[in-house]
């Protein structure tokens, strides 16, 4: 099947690793160009490297409020367009309620929260029809997971706020799009699992409530994610889908 994804641009937050690499990878695959972002200069020139000529690599913070609009021109400078954006950032620190400090919460709230709707209305305000901009957000949306307290309060915000943006760019043709991913198979899954006292365990037991009785792998939320950015899927706006193995039982 043949996405549409030739010679089209996306910038990709957080794409050094785990579910933004993913993406990235699926989408060049594709025929696609990025333009990936994290934290560490290093870090990013050597994730780029490995994608390819068909991607490039900014050193950036999402939650700096300058990074939005100069992701944009430069994957207009690099590679002539822009035609979406995947928002994905780092999961905040774990922790229960009355663990989490008010620096780890504002900290949190800074990049995964309002660094997403800046780098979104940037792209809003950029982008025509045919655009998308897609939010890598968590199973949380729909159900809290235990220990992970900022993530829960953060993070049903973001598909209400991607909701909302929905609404008010589709008249105009731009999509607005949401993945839920739960147990993926990255760094960050094995090290929530680790914080526990037998991680072996712990996977045995989370696996035991997936329907399909794993983890996923990153491939897999990439194909997804490549497939929603994609034209291919130009009648889907709004939706916040579950990348789970059929975990979430709710419709």
């Amino acid at each position: 099947m043949d996405l549409g994804l030739k010679d089209r641009v996306y910038v990709i937050t957080g794409a050094t690793r785990g579910l933004g690499n993913a993406a990235a990878r699926e989408l060049i695959a594709d025929g696609a160009k990025v333009l990936i972002t994290g934290r560490d200069e290093k870090t990013v020139a050597e994730a780029a490297s490995a994608l390819g000529p068909d991607a490039s690599g900014i050193a950036a913070d999402n939650g700096d409020p300058a990074v939005a609009g100069r992701l944009i021109d430069a994957a207009r400078e690099r590679f002539g367009r822009f035609d979406g954006v995947l928002i994905s950032v780092g999961g905040p620190a774990p922790g229960f309620a009355a663990d989490n400090t008010d620096e780890q919460w504002e900290s949190a709230f800074e990049s995964v929260f309002l660094g997403a709707v800046r780098l979104a209305r940037a792209a809003a305000a950029e982008l025509g029809e045919g655009g998308v901009i897609g939010f890598v957000l968590s199973a949380s949306v729909h159900e809290p997971i235990p220990g992970l307290t900022i993530s829960n309060g953060l993070r049903p915000g973001l598909a209400g706020f991607a909701k909302s943006l929905a609404d008010e760019l589709g008249p105009r043709g731009i999509r607005v799009v949401g993945l839920l991913p739960a147990r993926i198979d990255t760094d960050r899954v094995r090290e929530l699992d680790g914080l526990s006292a037998d991680p072996e365990a712990t996977r045995a037991a989370n696996e035991s409530r997936i329907p399909l009785r794993r983890y996923g792998t990153p491939e897999e939320f990439g194909h997804t994610a490549a497939f929603l950015l994609s034209p291919a899927a130009s009648y889907l706006t709004g939706v916040m889908l579950p990348v789970d193995g059929g975990a979430r039982r709710g419709f």
